[in-house]
């Protein structure tokens, strides 16, 4: 298996409902559970596939196999323990962009305590990773990545870490650029609910995938600390 970190929403929040109806599959729901909730139109359906098999989210600690003597149990019993120190960010708005050719939700300005929360999952949660293969390093294609991001590569077995990290909550895959501006209408009408209001990020979230292609589903969520 394959574990990872993310951000979700709880099972029952409106923006995971939006979510699951959009992508076909509800990451909350037995890997097993039949049909799509409402997928969305036909000629969309290539460009969600890839999101949907990993779930809605924002990653916070990327996919990891195990490392030797390491357990999901005790993944998860340390995140549990993790989330109870720390307090909830907050996006203050949450914008729909395009990011590298995809569509993903994201926050509309800088958020600092969130790239925090996320830095801190990064090293929190290191001593569970098993290192990464040279498939799997291949897998990332280092030959594209500047230097920098090789480098984090390398150490954490995922580039897009600490200066490099940008939370988003991916909605398609690639969109070729003339698809963009149908794609995006479609987006902003679907998620009109919740642009530009502000997002809780009150949670992390267990994802594991059981087998090599599997659907990622959630084992656990635990409630971050909210402020009063």
């Amino acid at each position: 298996m394959r574990a990872a970190i993310y951000f979700t929403p709880p099972a029952d929040a409106p923006l995971t409902h939006l979510a699951a109806a959009w992508l076909g599959r509800d990451a909350f729901a037995p890997a097993a559970a039949p049909a799509p909730l409402r997928a969305p139109e036909p000629w969309l359906a290539p460009l969600v596939a890839e999101p949907a098999r990993y779930g809605f989210h924002a990653t916070m600690k990327a996919p990891f196999r195990l490392a030797d003597g390491m357990s999901a149990d005790a993944l998860d019993a340390a995140l549990a323990d993790f989330c109870a120190e720390r307090a909830a960010p907050t996006i203050r708005s949450l914008a729909l962009r395009r990011i590298s050719g995809f569509f993903a939700l994201v926050p509309d300005q800088a958020e600092p305590e969130l790239d925090a929360l996320a830095a801190q999952t990064v090293r929190r949660f290191e001593p569970f990773r098993a290192s990464l293969s040279p498939a799997e390093f291949a897998r990332r294609k280092p030959e594209s990545l500047s230097e920098r991001q090789r480098a984090h590569l390398a150490e954490w077995g995922y580039p897009y870490v600490f200066e490099a990290f940008r939370f988003h909550m991916t909605l398609t895959g690639r969109v070729p650029d003339e698809a963009a501006p149908a794609v995006e209408a479609v987006l902003l009408a679907r998620f009109e609910p919740v642009l530009g209001r502000p997002l809780p990020v009150d949670g992390l979230a267990l994802f594991r995938e059981d087998a090599p292609g599997a659907p990622f589903t959630v084992q656990s969520r635990h409630p971050l600390r909210i402020e009063l």
